[in-house]
Order: C-alpha cells, then structure tokens, then sequence
C-alpha cells in the first residue's frame, strides 16, 4: 500500500524510543460529493470512520469491525487500498513517550440503510455520531478549526483534512 503522508505531529520536538505502536484502518465511503464521516462534539470536528485494530486482528476484519461498531455499517464491501498514513503523536499510554500510529485506508461500499451503532464508553462521552457529508463542507469546517488553534482540537484532526483533501481529489474530482 502506498505511502500518503509520514507526520510527527507538533508537540513532539523529537523521536524517542519508548513508542506505543498502534494500527488502525479507516474507510473512505462516498456516494457522489458526499462522505459518511463521524462529528465528534467535544472536538468539533469531522474524521473517516474505522479505528484500532487489535494485536491479532487482520486489518480487513478490524475495517469491518470497527466501522459497523461506530456506524451501524452492512453489507461493507472492501473496493481497494487508498493509502497509509503515519504519524507520530502525544499519547497516554503510560510508560511511553509517544504512539506512532499507522492508519490503513480502504475504499469501501456499504448497504445505504445504517444500523445501530455500538460506541465505546469514550465514543459516547465525546458525543460521536454518524453523518453523510458534502466532503467541501467537511473540509472547510475542520481547517476553520485548525486555523483557530481551539484548545479544544483533538490530535486528529489535521490527518483527517489532509485525508479529506486527498480523497477528493482523487476519488471526487476525477
């Protein structure tokens, strides 16, 4: 899968070597102009569903997985590989200086009709839901947010516009 983007994300000034690697796959979903993302209230901001993949989990599965459990997805349907974007970001576990976070993303089709979603305690806290979305929108939202320096920004936030710049110029603008 191609390489998109390698990130060291703002407030880390340096590689350490103390990394909690972590995989996640993301799916990029259209119909037309417009992209099925999920809102995070707490962060005001737009990202492509998907999420952690678990130590012995396929990456295809996790996709899967991860996208029916935020969306409610059916019938999802891997189309082609997009691109993998890695960066390196502040993190929490403790014991590590920093994750370094590799996200695989997939083209993918689903049955229009969602089910019910099944978020994680920390989903639901962060008032995270599902909308279909005309990607400009998205994109202009979250770059108001970024060129605000909201305190309130998650870390996210900057590899989901440059996705969301991405995949419309290559899946959209053709």
């Amino acid at each position: 899968m191609r390489l998109l983007k390698k990130m060291l994300h703002k407030d880390i000034s340096k590689i350490k070597s103390n990394i909690f690697e972590r995989k996640a796959s993301r799916a990029i979903i259209l119909d037309g102009n417009k992209i099925l993302l999920m809102y995070t209230k707490r962060y005001n901001d737009y990202s492509i569903p998907g999420g952690g993949v678990d130590p012995d989990e396929d990456l295809i599965d996790g996709l899967k997985r991860e996208l029916n459990e935020e969306t409610g997805a059916k019938d999802i349907e891997v189309i082609k590989e997009f691109g993998i974007f890695e960066e390196y970001r502040p993190t929490h576990y403790e014991g590590y200086d920093l994750m370094h976070m590799t996200s695989y993303f997939y083209v993918c089709t689903i049955n229009k009709e969602l089910g019910a979603p099944n978020l994680e305690d920390y989903e639901i806290s962060n008032s995270m839901t599902t909308i279909w979305i005309d990607i400009d929108e998205a994109i202009n939202h979250n770059t108001k947010l970024i060129q605000s320096k909201d305190s309130k920004m998650g870390l996210s936030v900057e590899r989901e516009t440059f996705m969301l710049n991405l995949i419309k110029n290559e899946l959209i603008s053709k």
